[in-house]
């Protein structure tokens, strides 16, 4: 039996935008919608959840229509390297600061990919770095510290 899914990957990257997207907007629900110009707490999670289930139906439809590669197999070691990252940012941003953890978090990351290297993660991890802390920690005021206790600053 043929299948009508000619491209698997757009299918379930939609389906998963579709989950997303009304998840949120169920979860928002029960909050008020306010207006555009004076929005609730519903509002972006709803308009947002609305947008992703949008982009996730047109997804699947083209998922039907052109034709694409299988699905490969998961990556394990991708997987918890990716986890790894986020979970050591989140320990490390208030102790070691948002730079380091973010250095941290892009180069575990990248480690994920089959395409590492070592000198332009780096330096894509340093660029980052120095970007969050210009626009959170300069900009916005943010309370976290660019260099943390943990480095004697």
């Amino acid at each position: 039996m043929a299948s009508f899914i000619r491209n698997p990957k757009d299918f379930w990257s939609g389906a998963i935008f579709i989950t997303i997207g009304l998840a949120a907007i169920y979860i928002g629900r029960d909050y008020s919608m306010g207006s555009a110009g004076r929005m609730g707490p519903a509002y972006f999670p709803t308009i947002l959840g609305g947008l992703l289930a949008l982009i996730g139906a047109i997804g699947v439809v083209r998922s039907l229509i052109s034709s694409g590669e299988a699905i490969g197999a998961f990556s394990i070691k991708g997987i918890v390297l990716v986890i790894t990252g986020t979970v050591l940012f989140g320990v490390l941003v208030r102790g070691a600061g948002l730079a380091v953890a973010i250095i941290v978090l892009v180069m575990l990351s990248g480690l994920a990919s089959i395409k590492f290297r070592v000198a332009p993660f780096l330096a894509v991890a340093i660029g980052l770095a120095v970007f969050s802390v210009l626009v959170f920690v300069q900009a916005l005021g943010l309370p976290m510290p660019m260099l943390g206790p943990w480095l004697g600053f």
